[in-house]
């Protein structure tokens, strides 16, 4: 028996992973903005425990992580999870829209990790599983900012891989391209407010398609939950783990690309050692 935590569980990935995680005899400590929404949505039960958490207050992380092993005594999954996007060419964001989401995607799995990790290392076990994206390995038109945070993501996880392993704790970015979720609902994926018509071929028909993309992803979310939470049990797992086939090709495609720059600018590359 596993004892999870897991950050924005009210609903998408979150709340799957959390239902199934429930279903197999695990303890969850299912957090969201409102401890409420999880009782609606999973009821009263012994090895369910609901904490309110607004991952961008480093005290709430804390006293839920505090609540959290007081009652199942022991954190052993941690699934940074919450997180929301903004779809927008890079000028058009505004500065408060940026750092809203880095408050949330960023600063938010800071706080939540730092307030779990102690237990971790003093167990000398445990695993951070961190929801990155397709958009934490190549960035494209219209995600530029949602990408950055994510980009940020990945660059913790990796430096926490190092950091933790010798103390027995295994990290991981999981990176999920497009799946069946609300994620592109407006209750997800914000837009920014600003419009410069000279992005409409680029960022704005990247606004578009979003649209028409929303429930027509290609992902199955309950087979990528189900795989999460078996991944949970990996002996050795590895620094990132990408699913689903969109993901697959957009990692293969950057490695192609980064090869052929390489392969073009070595000379110039290399010619700055003493």
């Amino acid at each position: 028996m596993k004892t999870w935590f897991i950050t924005g569980a009210s609903r998408g990935f979150g709340a799957r992973i959390a239902k199934l995680a429930l279903e197999r005899g695990d303890n969850v400590v299912a957090t969201a903005r409102s401890a409420g929404s999880i009782t609606d949505n999973f009821g009263e039960r012994r090895c369910l425990f609901a904490a309110a958490l607004d991952v961008t207050s480093e005290e709430q992380a804390r006293e839920a992580a505090r609540q959290a092993l007081e009652r199942f005594g022991s954190i052993d999954v941690l699934l940074n999870n919450a997180g929301f996007g903004l779809v927008g060419a890079v000028e058009e964001a505004s500065a408060e829209e940026v750092e809203r989401l880095y408050r949330t995607n960023v600063f938010g799995l800071l706080n939540v990790t730092r307030a779990v990790l102690p237990q971790m290392r003093v167990q000398r076990s445990g695993r951070i599983l961190n929801i990155s994206s397709i958009g934490g390995y190549r960035a494209g038109a219209g995600f530029g900012v949602y990408c950055s945070t994510k980009f940020a993501v990945e660059g913790l996880s990796e430096a926490l891989h190092a950091e933790l392993q010798p103390l027995g704790i295994h990290v991981t970015a999981i990176e999920p391209g497009y799946f069946r979720t609300d994620f592109l609902d407006s209750s997800s994926l914000s837009a920014s407010g600003n419009r410069i018509r000279d992005y409409d071929g680029t960022a704005g028909a990247v606004r578009e398609r979003a649209a028409s993309l929303n429930h027509n992803q290609p992902g199955d979310p309950e087979k990528f939950a189900r795989q999460v939470v078996a991944f949970a049990d990996t002996d050795q797992p590895p620094v990132r783990m990408p699913f689903g086939s969109d993901t697959v090709a957009a990692i293969e495609a950057k490695h192609t690309s980064d090869a052929e720059i390489i392969a073009e600018w070595r000379n110039v590359s290399v010619s700055t050692d003493f």
